[in-house]
């Protein structure tokens, strides 16, 4: 998809493999159980984050809830996801992820890193589903060498970017049920904190979520598209 790197003055061309990893339910978080809650996921989140990268250095940048990180390569990326992702998983206390991958030329200055392949990279994490890492297909080519599970998902219209970008699913993490994930703080049951109030809802982490559904559940979309 990508063959060149621009040239701008004050910018290094380079290529490099883009991924941005968020928390799908952190801003529910927030509203429903309030700042001191969410910053608590966020420490934790951040902790997982830490210790994945390892010598590798902190992420590019944070924004918000979603961490930003700039490899040299898909391999490196997908070792350290293949590190980050299923720890997030294992973890009860933290909403599922979305990751999106893309590997192709960016402009670097200082730390940070600019273009293209950023911009569809952030898109593609916007994309995903709750649980999903999408990413480009030099990425996925990467994992099915490794023998690391993909599935090609066709040509994909993303929002801001002109081209269609054919995307893959690729499974670095144990996989979930998508009828078991709370449709508000997007964590996924079962756990022992988890119920099921009424056999026709979805499962929800504790009332305030069941209440905050019922009162909006327009509001709550349970999932884009299956994993």
């Amino acid at each position: 998809m990508h063959t060149n790197v621009s040239t701008v003055d004050g910018f290094e061309p380079a290529f490099a493999t883009v991924a941005f990893v968020d928390l799908a339910g952190f801003s529910a978080i927030t509203d429903v159980y309030g700042d001191a809650s969410a910053i608590a996921v966020l420490k934790l989140f951040e902790e997982l984050v830490h210790d994945a990268l390892g010598e590798l250095g902190p992420p590019i940048k944070w924004i918000g809830d979603e961490a930003m990180f700039g490899f040299p390569d898909p391999a490196t990326a997908l070792q350290m996801l293949g590190r980050l992702l299923p720890a997030c998983r294992s973890e009860p206390r933290i909403p599922l992820t979305r990751a999106g991958l893309c590997h192709g030329p960016v402009l670097r200055r200082s730390s940070d890193l600019f273009g293209s392949t950023v911009n569809i990279a952030a898109r593609i994490t916007a994309f995903a589903s709750p649980g999903q890492l999408l990413a480009t297909q030099p990425v996925a080519n990467l994992a099915e060498a490794s023998g690391i599970v993909s599935r090609d998902l066709g040509r994909v219209a993303l929002r801001s970017i002109a081209d269609q970008v054919q995307l893959f699913s690729i499974e670095l993490a144990a996989a979930f049920d998508p009828a078991w994930i709370d449709p508000v703080c997007k964590m996924h049951a079962p756990f022992a904190a988890y119920r099921r109030a009424l056999p026709a809802e979805p499962w929800f982490c504790s009332e305030r979520c069941a209440k905050a559904y019922r009162q909006s559940p327009g509001t709550y979309a349970i999932h884009k598209h299956e994993q």
